[in-house]
């Protein structure tokens, strides 16, 4: 039986540990708070998304909270069908889809306009496509509401007791297990977010992967190498919006409600807080980035308690930790691992 090499075993096996530690937790923590770890596996979905591009790529985005409202609204439109457009429903589609169906197709959506953003972006880089990609974050609102026959303007789209909201209303039993609304939502993200790991760790480990690290640490050497910029930038693109669109369907199914102030412009600038935070360039960190963003605001609030305080705690956090750990928190655990490696070595 062929073994795995280390560097593969010890991803493997870390991976096998926290399924493990996902699937155990709702029994030692409320139902309140399985919701804000449901929350975590939502951010972890788009931060791992996020790193693909900024990451791997080098291609900063201050512009996929739009992505994300993009897959939330693709999800709160199939879903509500019929209850918002009549007999006919959503372009002729008839009644509303079930929850859990309308991921992927929100992934695709936000993933396909991802990619087509990505054409007219290979023009820009550095500074101007971190103006770019913010545009989009700020059209966006103004875009929806403008739309108010499909999105619903301001309003929005309320999927609460809706039949395709499962658990919404009762409980739902999968596998003899009931679970509530709560506990249903943490186990939809986290084995999304799971599944969405394993997809981008094989996608990397190989030859696109290569690719991207190529182009992120000089194009010019990665041309001169054989790797097409366009081909590769707009891949990034495309595959870092449908992680967007994913993480955006599953805040639509958690919220049970769906309007511009659901996906607000200070989210993109959050999920890049989080990037940073967990580690560029890493699979590791998108957990510890996602726990910051969830987490943060509510610690920053009960620190001070006057107005407006949270904010200045948050972002001297924020700057502390990039003194602290300037290369997040997968940086850490990366010494860490040398640390012990040559602990190991040495005691042999």
């Amino acid at each position: 039986m062929r073994r795995l090499p280390p560097r593969t075993l010890v991803p493997v096996a870390g991976f096998v540990a926290l399924a493990v530690v996902v699937y155990l937790l709702p029994a030692w923590i409320s139902d309140f708070r399985a919701q804000e770890f449901a929350y975590v596996g939502m951010y972890t979905v788009a931060l791992l998304g996020l790193n693909v591009l900024t990451g791997y790529t080098g291609q900063i985005s201050l512009g996929h909270g739009a992505f994300m409202a993009i897959g939330g609204y693709t999800t709160a439109l199939l879903m509500a069908g019929n209850a918002q457009f009549g007999q006919e429903g959503f372009l002729g589609m008839g009644g509303g889809m079930k929850d859990i169906w309308t991921i992927p197709i929100a992934g695709l959506v936000a993933g396909l306009a991802g990619f087509l953003f990505g054409l007219p972006a290979l023009r820009l880089s550095g500074l101007y496509l971190a103006l770019a990609t913010f545009a989009i974050a700020v059209a966006t609102p103004a875009v929806i509401k403008n739309f108010e026959q499909f999105t619903g303007g301001g309003s929005g789209i309320p999927l609460f007791g809706l039949p395709e909201l499962t658990a919404s209303i009762t409980p739902v039993d999968i596998a003899g297990h009931e679970l509530s609304f709560n506990n249903y939502l943490y186990y939809l993200a986290w084995s999304v977010a799971l599944v969405l790991y394993v997809v981008a760790w094989l996608f990397l480990r190989g030859r696109t992967g290569r690719a991207f690290r190529a182009v992120r640490d000089s194009e010019t050497a990665a041309v001169s190498s054989g790797v097409s910029l366009a081909r590769y930038k707009t891949l990034a693109f495309g595959l870092s919006a449908a992680y967007a669109g994913v993480a955006g369907s599953l805040f639509a199914i958690a919220t049970t409600f769906v309007n511009p102030d659901v996906f607000p412009i200070a989210l993109s600038i959050f999920l890049l807080v989080g990037v940073v935070v967990a580690g560029l360039g890493s699979l590791l960190g998108p957990i510890a980035g996602a726990v910051f963003i969830q987490f943060m605001p509510t610690w920053s609030q009960e620190i001070s308690k006057s107005p407006g305080a949270p904010a200045v705690v948050y972002g001297v956090v924020v700057i502390l930790l990039m003194f602290v750990l300037p290369t997040g928190v997968a940086g850490l655990l990366r010494r860490a691992g040398v640390s012990v490696r040559r602990g190991y070595h040495r005691a042999r």
